[in-house]
């Protein structure tokens, strides 16, 4: 594990339109100290030459190939364990960095030894129009408060392996970044929310994400069968999910 090092994983299946521009919103980051895994889940479009092509201008840039569809669990999997860095950081294929996006968020995590910490961001639309601007953050979520309301997006977290030690994801095709930070707070106290705006979280049409109903299904089963929560408690927390999802869109 290499100090001060962050190791950026992405997960990339059909990300051909966005990825360029994911890659180069790390390539412009102020703070230089990183490496970005990216690992292909088998992509039949071109995603791999757009990737490689990039990899000539900056060795920082790693690509894995798996040999077979298998989620983005075990694509960011296959990046933690390909990771040198100190720091875990996640950035989706089709989202964007601030370029002062790992400076502030680790002075905020050094200034005040935090291990896991996340950031807000803005909503931006396929074409990158902006669709919601940023709501507050939570200052800090414990277990029981992500369970009440999901704010961490994946493509803002940063966690410190010399605090939080080795993690891996749970191995669902969906909502695995969740059911990851619910994993850890059961060990570790609090995640801390910074509450400036230092990315674009993309809706792509047809995506996992974009996908509502799947969202409350997904979030439900990671209530439900994988947290194994009680049926009253499950329904008790998805009650305040979906009241909470439904206060970041009005």
């Amino acid at each position: 594990m290499k100090k001060d090092l962050v190791s950026i994983v992405t997960p990339v299946y059909n990300a051909e339109p966005f990825i360029e521009r994911t890659i180069r919103s790390v390539m412009n980051q102020t703070y230089q100290e990183w490496e970005h895994i990216l690992v292909d889940d088998c992509s039949p479009d071109n995603s791999e030459e757009v990737i490689r092509g990039l990899m000539k201008e900056d060795p920082r840039i790693k690509y894995v190939k798996l040999s077979e569809n298998q989620g983005a669990a075990v694509a960011r999997n296959t990046g933690i364990e390909h990771a040198d860095g100190q720091y875990i950081a996640f950035i989706d294929s089709d989202d964007v960095w601030k370029s002062h996006k790992l400076e502030n968020q680790l002075n905020f995590m050094n200034k005040n030894e935090y291990g896991f910490t996340y950031t807000n961001f803005e909503q931006i639309s396929e074409g990158g129009e902006m669709l919601n601007p940023s709501v507050p953050l939570p200052k800090r979520l414990n277990y029981t408060a992500l369970l009440k309301n999901t704010a961490i997006a994946c493509s803002t977290v940063v966690i410190n392996r010399e605090i939080i030690g080795d993690f891996r994801m749970p191995l669902v095709r969906k909502g695995q970044d969740t059911a990851t930070w619910l994993k850890i707070l059961r060990n570790h106290p609090y995640a801390y929310g910074l509450d400036e705006v230092l990315g674009q979280y993309r809706q792509v049409k047809g995506s996992i994400s974009s996908d509502r109903l799947g969202a409350l299904k997904r979030t439900w089963n990671t209530y439900y069968r994988i947290e194994k929560l009680p049926l009253p408690k499950a329904i008790y927390y998805f009650c305040f999910y979906v009241f909470n999802a439904i206060r970041r869109r009005v």
